[in-house]
């Protein structure tokens, strides 16, 4: 017997096995078969569909849930794959920027603070990573990697007194340079405090 002629015959035999309450509202009777009892707790049909419901009395749902393995008949990988696809609710994702070249919506999609990875421009692609900021904040004070935080402190003040805008004429470009420059002293005078760890 196919899955829809089963589905059939069992819609059949529930629409039989009907009960009536009195004052005339309709219940449900139990689908266990032999089962003259009211039918007030859903059970899913199958795994496939979840919210097409049996109907069952307590002493019935019971048995149900107790005989449920929504896992029957799937392998270890299939189990894993469908737990793993749980978190994103089975529906499909993907890694940000792998879809640009395809999603009309993303190649239009400027980022210009770069925090889904684009750098300045459309189409070019900075990655930022944890080491990468600490190679910046390093070639920006000329430091090579081991720096001490003595090596740090003279670096800075031998930068900050060139790039001063007191001693460049209120030069601006000298004004923001010495604004990256205290930024990258704050940021690896923060890095030595912390244990110097990347």
């Amino acid at each position: 017997m196919t899955m829809e002629a089963r589905r059939v015959k069992l819609h059949e035999r529930l629409e039989a096995l009907r009960l009536h309450r009195r004052g005339g509202g309709e219940v449900r009777a139990c689908a266990w078969p032999g089962c003259e009892r009211e039918g007030r707790y859903p059970a899913p049909r199958c795994r496939e569909r979840l919210r097409d419901f049996i109907w069952l009395c307590l002493e019935h749902v019971r048995e149900y849930n107790r005989n449920w393995d929504y896992f029957a008949g799937m392998s270890a990988e299939e189990i894993d794959a469908h737990r793993h696809a749980d978190f994103t609710w089975h529906r499909p994702t993907w890694r940000f920027g792998t879809r640009a070249a395809g999603d009309p919506l993303r190649a239009r999609f400027h980022d210009a603070f770069g925090l889904f990875g684009d750098a300045g421009a459309p189409g070019q692609r900075r990655r930022r990573t944890a080491g990468g900021r600490m190679e910046e904040m390093m070639a920006r004070l000329r430091l090579e990697p081991g720096f001490s935080a003595d090596e740090l402190k003279r670096r800075y003040k031998e930068l900050v007194k060139r790039y001063h805008p007191d001693l460049n004429g209120g030069d601006r470009a000298a004004e923001e340079r010495l604004k990256s420059i205290n930024e990258a002293y704050a940021f690896l005078r923060a890095w030595l405090a912390g244990g110097g760890r990347r």
